[in-house]
């Protein structure tokens, strides 16, 4: 967490200097971001909190509309599936196919993720698990 404070406040006072050039800007961004070493799971838990949008649908230890983390990554674990493939569009919904139609406006989003960033969804996902 403390780490995800560091960059966010440095990318911040970055931004709030009207006389940068942007490209220079964008330059030292790419540097503190670097500089800051982030687990798999931690970079997962950003882009699960953020632009992957998941917390609209899923806590990490409740049913929210959605299965909780703990239990996809359970039944994920105990059924040897593949979580990126599911979030690719490229396997069926293992945890509750039921919730399947619910679920493909954000499969459209992650589809649109780097293989990277599914991993670090995936890598927070079994992160979860007690």
């Amino acid at each position: 967490m403390k780490k995800f404070i560091v960059l966010a406040l440095a990318i911040g006072a970055l931004s709030s200097c009207k006389n940068n050039d942007d490209k220079a800007t964008e330059k030292v961004k790419k540097e503190v971001a670097a500089s800051v070493d982030f687990s798999p799971a931690e970079v997962g838990k950003i882009i699960f909190e953020g632009k992957g949008n998941c917390t609209s649908c899923h806590n990490v230890d409740s049913k929210l509309i959605g299965p909780s983390l703990q239990d996809i990554a359970k039944i994920y674990k105990e059924k040897n599936g593949n979580i990126i493939s599911f979030l690719k569009g490229e396997s069926e919904a293992i945890v509750d196919p039921s919730q399947y139609e619910v679920m493909a406006a954000n499969l459209a989003l992650t589809k649109t993720f780097t293989d990277t960033e599914l991993q670090a969804i995936e890598a927070y996902t079994y992160s979860t698990l007690k």
